[in-house]
């Protein structure tokens, strides 16, 4: 039987969020949490859907989500650069397997959405 609440952790863990972010979005009314009867914050089961976007098992929000069109790919031996235009004029450059640029058929022109899965990105000058 599935669970009806999920302890704040839990539910920062399975949105992809920490648990500061979680704990603001509550402030912010962007998540609706209750509390149990130690005055903890809990998650319902269906507001965890709801922000993931329905019941997709692996669904990330939108905003590590960027659709763009492919502008260049260079392999080199086993590795590729595909360099893809996300928010023009923003560019964004991955590196992945030549493997993967070949499986998904990666050429300029395509419609592609990038999907960002990271903890941290620094970038200084």
């Amino acid at each position: 039987m599935p669970r009806e609440f999920y302890s704040a952790s839990e539910a920062a863990h399975t949105l992809g969020i920490s648990l500061d972010t979680l704990r603001r979005w509550d402030r912010q009314g962007r998540i609706k949490t209750k509390r149990d009867s130690s005055n903890r914050r809990i998650v319902t089961a269906k507001e965890i859907d709801r922000l993931r976007g329905g019941h997709a098992e692996h669904q990330m929000s939108a905003r590590n989500r960027f659709s763009g069109i492919v502008r260049d790919v260079r392999v080199e031996g086993l590795m590729a650069q595909v360099e893809m235009v996300v928010n023009e004029p923003a560019v964004l450059t991955a590196i992945v397997t030549a493997d993967a640029v070949e499986e998904l058929g990666l050429k300029p022109g395509n419609h592609v959405v990038a999907v960002i899965k990271s903890t941290s990105v620094m970038v200084e000058h």
